[in-house]
């Protein structure tokens, strides 16, 4: 019984230890800096923004990001349909 009592304590204790949370919304920001060999990073909310930190010498590039003007594109067809929710994708 008493080793039942440590076990039921201990799972208590690494699952407070671990601290989930529910996971956050994602944030799609309209550009991108594509960086050839390694991937990109899609953090940017203006063209400006993303040439400062894709500058000359690092050898990236600035775009916008497809998955940004998907989600207005639908948010535009939702609005002129009468939609008010938009789901998930």
């Amino acid at each position: 019984m008493k080793s039942l009592r440590a076990l039921a304590f201990l799972s208590a204790c690494s699952t407070l230890a671990i601290d989930a949370r529910p996971s956050g919304a994602e944030i799609y920001r309209p550009w991108c800096a594509g960086y050839p060999p390694t991937g990109s990073i899609c953090a940017f909310n203006s063209f400006e923004q993303c040439m400062m930190t894709a500058g000359p010498g690092t050898g990236a590039s600035c775009y916008q990001n497809p998955w940004y003007l998907l989600r207005a594109g639908l948010k535009r067809q939702r609005a002129a349909t009468g939609q008010t929710t938009l789901r998930a994708l």
